[in-house]
């Protein structure tokens, strides 16, 4: 597919996001994700230090709903290993300490399909899950993953989650060389509740940047993992190997945020252990779980 060039002017929303069906993005809509991942107007600068920057968005008519952009330098990963690892969902449990359940509910094509993700919020926020579908392109020597939420009608909400909703996630994967390349994680979230200030300063300032450091720490020791671990099933490259169920289109729905309970959580005070450190602070990076 042919690469475009970023746009001087970030494009509105993409058509995938107003559609009242579900519907697969097509290449349109991944030239459009690849521009507002490359656009610089509208985003404020929050962190930038040791190859790792982070700009911010504040989404007009609504302060509780942010984007946020992360752009990493990866010096000794190619772009194929990085994104075999965004892929790799037994990986993912290993190196992902947020993580609390994730995996793929169905097959749509070739290149999407339906998968469930939870993950732990900082201290005392409640939980959070989502339903999202996945879809991803080569292009070139670059690759775009992205998502938007859907609802499946056997994966309701939770008691024990909040149920959050992807407006518009992914990935730009940008080749630099044979053994380097640049990654931008562009998301859109709305995660269904009021939260306070402290949630959206420390996931710009400290999160997001971790984040990307411990996914980089991954991506340098998944060759060696993947080695021991089927090291030719990669059903993201080679669809004849998925054994995932087939989904039609029209099981889905699109999961509106307005559909949801909303839970106030905008009062809640940081704990103690998140704020010294002691509990998600730098020293709970243990590597050890990826060999």
């Amino acid at each position: 597919m042919e690469q475009s060039a970023a746009s001087p002017e970030p494009p509105g929303p993409r058509p995938v996001l107003g559609r009242d069906s579900v519907q697969v993005p097509d290449d349109q809509d991944f030239r459009s994700f690849r521009s507002e991942c490359e656009a610089e107007a509208g985003w404020n600068l929050t962190y930038s230090k040791a190859g790792v920057s982070v700009w911010v968005q504040a989404v007009e008519m609504d302060r509780t709903l942010h984007k946020i952009k992360c752009r990493m330098e990866c010096r000794d990963v190619p772009a194929e290993t990085l994104y075999d690892v965004l892929h790799d969902i037994e990986y993912r449990k290993k190196w992902d300490s947020n993580v609390i359940e994730t995996f793929d509910i169905a097959r749509l094509t070739v290149n999407a399909d339906v998968g469930y993700y939870s993950w732990r919020c900082p201290k005392p926020l409640k939980n959070r899950d989502v339903i999202t579908l996945r879809s991803w392109l080569p292009m070139g020597t670059d690759y775009i993953i992205m998502n938007y939420s859907v609802k499946h009608p056997k994966y309701p909400p939770r008691k024990d989650l909040v149920r959050a909703v992807s407006i518009q996630t992914g990935y730009l994967i940008q080749s630099t060389g044979p053994k380097s390349c640049v990654i931008t994680y562009l998301a859109q979230v709305d995660p269904k509740g009021s939260l306070p200030k402290w949630v959206v300063n420390k996931s710009s300032q400290f999160l997001a940047p971790k984040a990307m450091k411990k996914m980089y720490k991954a991506c340098v020791k998944y060759p060696e993992w993947k080695q021991k671990h089927q090291p030719h099933f990669k059903p993201w490259l080679h669809p004849e190997q998925s054994s995932l169920p087939s989904l039609a289109l029209s099981e889905l729905s699109v999961q509106h945020a307005d559909s949801l309970e909303n839970i106030d959580e905008s009062a809640v005070a940081e704990s103690r252990e998140d704020r010294t450190g002691s509990a998600g602070g730098e020293g709970s990076d243990d590597d050890t779980s990826l060999t």
